[in-house]
């Protein structure tokens, strides 16, 4: 059950998972693969009277490299970001 709820134009976010890679047989660590740039919109938020939600749970999003602040709850990382951040939907 998620405790979060973002406010405003905010949107929740589980990132999808960095993909394995290997290279000639050698393994890339955690802290050198590439943060991923896209994952599941888990919650989101009102709106403001500005901007309307276009986001809904369950879509499927493109974010830039850089975008939200990573958090962590019962485990699990996600990001929380604006929805003007979200690049695309999938």
């Amino acid at each position: 059950m998620m405790k979060i709820k973002p406010l405003a134009d905010r949107v929740l976010i589980l990132p999808a998972p960095a993909e394995e890679k290997t290279i000639g047989g050698i393994i890339i660590p955690d802290t050198a693969k590439e943060k991923p740039l896209k994952g599941e919109v888990v919650a989101i938020g009102q709106g403001t009277k500005d901007e309307e939600m276009v986001l809904k749970v369950g879509d499927t999003v493109l974010y830039g490299k850089y975008a939200g602040t990573e958090l962590e709850v019962e485990g699990d990382k996600y990001l929380i970001m604006r929805q003007s951040d979200v690049l695309a939907i999938l």
